[in-house]
């Protein structure tokens, strides 16, 4: 019973990691548009973490969206991180192996895509 009441635990988490990597994105991106209704711009939409970050220093709407959706695409990312622990924990040690080599495939996806711009 105990087992079974640490991986309902371990699950509650990780839909808390979840609900709140949406919630925090949804923020950025509502912060971005009202910015960006505020002072629009004609800028170019900042496509690398230096111009976000840029961008967010000088409160760009665009560089704020930009960032939501990073945060966004990310909070899949942390799940499947996790959930390795989560495995390892369980230590079934087959879906750690799984999940790892998920993990690096999302890691050479990500990777490729800042290569390929």
């Amino acid at each position: 019973m105990d087992n079974k009441e640490e991986m309902l635990k371990i699950e509650r988490s990780i839909g808390y990691i979840l609900r709140i990597g949406v919630i925090v994105s949804a923020v950025i991106i509502l912060i971005g548009m009202v910015l960006l209704f505020f002072q629009p711009t004609t800028n170019q939409v900042p496509s690398s973490l230096e111009l976000i970050f840029n961008g967010i220093l000088q409160l760009n709407g665009e560089a704020f969206i930009v960032l939501g959706l990073f945060c966004l695409i990310l909070t899949p990312v942390l799940r499947v991180v996790v959930s390795i622990f989560a495995f390892g924990k369980e230590k079934d040690y087959l879906y750690v192996i799984i999940t790892l080599i998920v993990l690096v495939i999302l890691v050479i996806g990500m990777s490729l895509g800042l290569v390929e711009k």
